[in-house]
């Protein structure tokens, strides 16, 4: 019995993903990031906000990251994704699928591991070099052992974290990589407030609060500057924040104000949600 179950959500799994790699879908993508190199080289590229659409991510982030990899180019192709579940409805599926990109898929459930090592040795990417995996809970004491033994230091062109909890911890405590650009949750429930929830390394979600985790948007960016980023978008909800390192197409995709990703209705309604802990405990970002 278990395993017709897992042959028919492998058979669902696939049908649900196959569209979302075909020749037409990449061959419309090539062409939208020749068009993007184009405006690049007339420095006359849309704004990041008018470029998201989703293929394999949760939002919108596909879109704006293809838009900056066409406009800072793809001569590294390697990223690092914490937080990942089984690496399809991700930040980075749709490079590795459509790009070529290769890179580390990290997250602490088992299952949603194993289920993508599956699929990817199945589907292997039209480049045919899949990505790697690791089970782990990652923490700011791990985070650059697991990279270093899969082999991942140096210059990277994207960091995604997603994990509900330390994102910010992990963040700050990556030495041993250097993206081009980090993609990364952000708790805009905190407002315009400069805080971020203390450090716990044992932290799962929801933990005694759904709200209570996290670092809320301005100290997520002061974050960023101190690790020599600026803020350049968001997707449209306004909690995956997205940062590219100083130095890197400044003038094309220039630094935007936190409150400028900050709009949406569903950000607005969920500011009141801190009140009910607006007097716990807190550390300044």
């Amino acid at each position: 019995m278990k395993m017709l179950k897992d042959f028919i959500k492998d058979r669902f799994l696939i049908f649900m993903i196959r569209n979302r790699f075909g020749p037409d879908v990449q061959i419309n993508q090539r062409k939208l990031f020749h068009y993007y190199k184009d405006c690049t080289c007339n420095s006359k590229v849309p704004a990041l906000k008018d470029t998201g659409f989703k293929v394999f991510s949760q939002f919108e982030e596909d879109g704006k990251l293809l838009f900056i990899f066409s406009v800072l180019g793809m001569d590294n192709k390697t990223f690092v994704e914490i937080g990942s579940d089984d690496g399809l409805n991700s930040n980075c599926a749709n490079l590795v699928f459509n790009f070529g990109w290769h890179g580390l898929f990290i997250d602490g459930n088992e299952k949603g591991i194993k289920r993508g090592e599956k699929f990817y040795s199945r589907y292997p990417t039209p480049f045919n070099y899949p990505p790697k995996f690791t089970c782990a809970k990652v923490k700011r004491e791990n985070i650059n052992q697991l990279l270093e033994e899969k082999g991942i230091t140096g210059e990277i062109a994207l960091l995604s974290i997603d994990i509900d909890g330390n994102d910010y911890w992990v963040w700050d405590a990556l030495t041993v990589a250097n993206p081009k650009v980090v993609i990364i949750e952000t708790h805009n429930e905190f407002g315009y407030e400069n805080i971020v929830v203390p450090y716990n390394p044992d932290y799962y979600y929801p933990g005694k609060h759904p709200i209570y985790h996290g670092a809320s948007p301005i100290a997520m960016v002061n974050l960023a500057r101190k690790k020599g980023y600026r803020l350049v978008g968001a997707n449209e909800l306004g909690f995956n924040f997205i940062f590219i390192k100083n130095g890197l197409a400044d003038s094309l995709i220039p630094e935007v104000p936190v409150e400028s990703v900050l709009q949406h209705p569903s950000v607005i309604e969920g500011f009141k949600k801190f009140e009910e802990i607006k007097d716990w405990e807190y550390l300044k970002g």
